[in-house]
């Protein structure tokens, strides 16, 4: 086996950093950006250094993806046993160039567990993901490892807050205002206690009270909205434009794809006059997925929904602001290497890097998981959907 190279190039392509940057290369160093711009080729192979090269000519060039919302371990299934989702794949990820993961439990949080979620995110990580969790579920009080969510947050590196935590949603445990204020403090105490987000990320099912709790928090409780972070809030127009209405104060709100509606949503966001910079957008994955995420984005592109520099923040330079990975979500040298190059004409996936590791290259994923090695399992899903 060679050796790793010192540098790897990514040779002339069209920068998004996400903003549009025009033409130029990105130079990767161990697993950050050195430099971005241009850069001279010819001088890089006559230095010595160990040097591999992506040629990105008729690509664009664009920061990874952080999704901030998947079922990691599986989703609950919720038509009986059967009907549970299998855990998410290392390749499924690539394949959705997804660098950044953030793993969640839903209403069942009996079968599938904390520990088995932080397992998993661990092993992504192994295998090159930055991954992370939020510590809960539905339930409340949330479902936790070391006995209670702030020590989650602290203790344990991967624990960034607090969810998904179900309100407005005939599955949730109907928690109080009150409940859900200590539940924010909490998060909002230990984030601040060890600089991760600290966010208390809630469900928003599609009962009739909407976004009132949230409302309530900030109002009456005094919570910061930037340590709320609802989801799915895409179930109605009034849920979307309640939603819009609160990021004016603050609050950052994420939107899953599932239903393959992004452009409709992206479009009321900007019409409405939604606040900068506090929307976000998430694949759910569990019952779908990955890659509808970067399917959605690719669809909205193509139909002049909007322009891609439009879109790219929902999925990294917002993402990674509500989340605190301050090393992520953009193209800048010192940031982490996490970079997609995308066929300028199809906006179909040529290479996907993540810390610096190559894991596609030239359309084929290059990476697996490490159960793999030395095991003769050959596991094929065929669905009768597309996905």
């Amino acid at each position: 086996m060679l050796p790793d190279p010192s540098l790897i190039l990514i040779d002339n392509g069209d920068l998004y950093t996400p903003d549009r940057e025009g033409s130029g290369s990105v130079l990767i160093g161990g697993s950050r950006i050195v430099k971005l711009g241009e850069i001279s080729r010819r001088a890089l192979e006559s230095s010595g250094l160990g040097l591999d090269v992506i040629d990105a000519s008729g690509c664009l060039v664009m920061p990874g993806f952080i999704d901030p919302h998947e079922h990691l371990i599986g989703g609950s299934g919720e038509r009986g046993f059967e009907s549970q989702t299998p855990e998410i794949y290392l390749q499924e990820l690539i394949r959705g160039g997804i660098t950044t993961v953030v793993g969640c439990l839903g209403v069942d949080t009996q079968t599938r567990t904390m520990p088995a979620l932080l397992g998993k995110v661990k092993g992504l990580r192994a295998n090159g993901i930055s991954a992370f969790l939020y510590t809960g579920g539905y339930p409340v009080p949330p479902a936790t490892i070391t006995g209670s969510a702030r020590g989650d947050i602290m203790f344990i590196e991967e624990v960034i807050g607090i969810g998904e935590t179900a309100i407005a949603d005939l599955r949730s445990s109907w928690p109080a205002p009150v409940e859900l204020a200590r539940m924010a403090s909490e998060a909002y105490n230990a984030g601040l206690l060890t600089n991760k987000a600290g966010v208390l990320h809630l469900h928003v099912g599609d009962d009739p009270r909407r976004l009132r709790d949230v409302r309530t928090l900030i109002d009456e409780y005094h919570i910061k909205p930037e340590s709320l972070y609802p989801t799915h809030v895409e179930r109605s127009t009034e849920l979307f434009d309640e939603a819009v209405a609160l990021t004016a104060r603050g609050v950052a709100v994420d939107i899953d794809v599932i239903e393959r509606d992004l452009n409709k949503w992206f479009v009321r966001y900007r019409d409405c006059g939604g606040a900068p910079g506090k929307l976000t957008a998430s694949s759910d994955a569990g019952s779908s997925a990955p890659e509808v995420l970067l399917n959605q984005i690719r669809e909205c592109v193509m139909n002049r929904a909007a322009a891609l520099e439009e879109l790219l923040p929902l999925v990294t330079t917002n993402t990674a602001a509500v989340l605190k990975l301050s090393a992520k979500g953009r193209l800048a040298p010192g940031m982490d290497a996490d970079l997609l190059v995308m066929d300028r004409q199809t906006l179909e996936l040529r290479a996907v890097l993540a810390g610096g590791r190559i894991l596609m290259r030239d359309g084929a994923i290059v990476a697996r998981e490490g159960f793999l090695d030395g095991s003769n399992r050959r596991i094929r899903l065929d669905g009768t959907k597309e996905q």
